[in-house]
């Protein structure tokens, strides 16, 4: 039997999201159905409305979902009805990435959450009708509804059971990347240093990682003064404002390189300053959503002679269950307080949300759906 839900349909840059009737399609074996508490706002859903991504329109987006689930396919195990969970990203589950526990690499991440279908191509939602673009993530969470799959759920430990699921909702996401980047992708090391240029959701999430992982000094560089103020209550030692010769300030503070460098903007000229200033085996990870042309210039000898490591990171190296569980044990130890960054919205002012992350008013927008009641 199919559900109906709303659901907020994206038909690109120049156009608002539309809250529509839509109806979900009857469950799979290893697939649930969530009833949408919260879901987050994040870069790539905005990447995709602005057709920077490969994700077809008009979709149902939403990557950042907590919920409640009400039904289960026969071969779920991950939870039962009447469960708190939170989303991540799909994976399939069997190609070499996900065989050694890196799903975020999936051989198949495209038709497992870029699609718009199950990656068997048959669809998730209909609307008027019609199939529907969703799937998105594997969840597609800027609805009242959702269908999610085994491997992109995660329970909400009972010791969490106080903790809000919109508080929890944006945990599955950017806030993942950026503190998996921190303590699995380069694993940084406690007493060297770091520098994060970008003070989004993901630049905040590794300054707070930063601090648990014990990096010293911790760098923090944007535009937004306010930001860096944030930045420096949450974890960062230092704070330079990237208008005023940043690179100079760090090399002045750091003469003999940084550890580790983080950027998070995508902007080829950051990027390559950053590479500029590691110290020999040194480690640049590269999160941004960088311009699909740009290339990347690096001086050969320094990349070889110093051992230093170039990564690109893709959701911060997390197996989802057990890094999302990580992160939610340190948020309860208050070493990991997020909830400074978001800002709450009902769903029906998802373009004020929105617009509120792209000013830089909100840090993370979180989309209020329903009670958790």
């Amino acid at each position: 039997m199919t559900t109906r839900a709303q659901a907020a349909i994206c038909r690109g840059k120049d156009q608002p999201f539309a809250i529509q009737t839509v109806e979900l399609d009857e469950l799979r074996a290893d697939e649930l159905r969530i009833r949408i508490v919260a879901c987050g706002i994040c870069h790539t859903d905005l990447a995709v409305r602005d057709g920077q991504l490969p994700v077809p329109l008009p979709v149902v987006l939403g990557h950042e979902g907590a919920g409640i689930v009400e039904a289960v396919g026969a071969e779920v195990t991950v939870a039962k009805p009447g469960d708190r969970v939170v989303m991540s990203f799909n994976s399939c589950g069997h190609c070499p990435s996900c065989d050694v526990d890196a799903p975020t690499y999936c051989y198949n991440f495209f038709p497992e959450n870029w699609a718009g279908t199950r990656a068997d191509g048959t669809p998730t939602m209909f609307a008027d009708g019609a199939a529907m673009n969703a799937n998105f993530f594997g969840q597609s969470a800027f609805a009242t509804h959702a269908i999610a799959h085994q491997r992109n759920v995660v329970r909400v430990p009972d010791r969490a059971a106080h903790l809000p699921l919109e508080q929890l909702a944006p945990i599955g996401c950017g806030l993942m990347t950026g503190a998996g980047a921190v303590l699995r992708s380069m694993k940084v090391r406690a007493g060297l240093p770091i520098v994060v240029f970008g003070t989004g959701t993901v630049g905040m999430a590794a300054i707070m990682a930063a601090k648990v992982a014990g990096a010293d000094p911790i760098i923090a560089v944007d535009v937004n003064d306010d930001r860096l103020a944030l930045a420096r209550e949450l974890g960062a030692t230092h704070a330079f404002n990237g208008k005023a010769d940043a690179p100079a300030k760090i090399r002045d503070l750091c003469p003999t390189g940084v550890g580790y460098a983080f950027d998070t903007t995508g902007i080829k000229r950051v990027i390559e300053d950053a590479f500029g200033l590691l110290a020999p085996k040194g480690v640049l990870g590269i999160v941004g959503a960088s311009d699909p042309a740009d290339k990347l210039v690096f001086n050969e000898s320094q990349f070889m002679g110093g051992g230093r490591t170039v990564k690109g990171i893709l959701g911060g190296d997390s197996d989802v269950g057990p890094f999302l569980t990580e992160l939610i044990d340190l948020h309860l130890a208050g070493r990991f307080p997020f909830e400074r960054l978001i800002g709450y919205f009902d769903f029906a002012d998802i373009d004020a949300a929105i617009a509120a992350s792209e000013s830089g008013q909100v840090v993370k927008p979180v989309l209020r759906m329903a009670a958790e009641g």
